[in-house]
């Protein structure tokens, strides 16, 4: 590997060990006094009753957009296929009079094909 990623898994890997270090003195920190631990609650409290706010607000206009976008996106479906039927020429129902082929192999072009004859013995019944 070249130096510079060498470099920037090392930074990595110093990242990772100084949050560790870091948690763990947070953790190990003394909470302090009644007071504190008192403000730090409502603080907490009102942080999660925000959060929650905040969640349920982009859920709810997630979900309307998702329908929007449904239904717009099938709307520009049905547009498509009507487009699409009025220029391959289609008549009638959308998917009606559409040709397919009978076989998976087109015929040979004519050079190919033998000279005709008018022998009794190539003629079809």
């Amino acid at each position: 590997m070249s130096s510079t990623l060498w470099l920037i898994v090392l930074g990595g890997a110093l990242s990772i060990v100084y949050g560790i270090f870091t948690t763990r003195g947070l953790l190990a920190a003394d909470a302090g006094t009644a007071r504190m631990q008192e403000i730090s609650a409502a603080v907490r409290e009102g942080a999660q009753a925000y959060l929650k706010r905040q969640y349920t607000t982009i859920g709810i206009v997630g979900v309307v957009i998702f329908f929007i976008l449904g239904w717009l996106l099938g709307w520009l479906v049905a547009l498509g296929f009507l487009i699409g039927a009025v220029l391959s020429g289609a008549t009638g129902y959308i998917g009606m009079n559409v040709s397919v082929p009978m076989c998976a192999s087109p015929r040979p072009p004519p050079s190919r094909w033998p000279a005709a004859s008018t022998s009794p013995s190539n003629r079809a019944p």
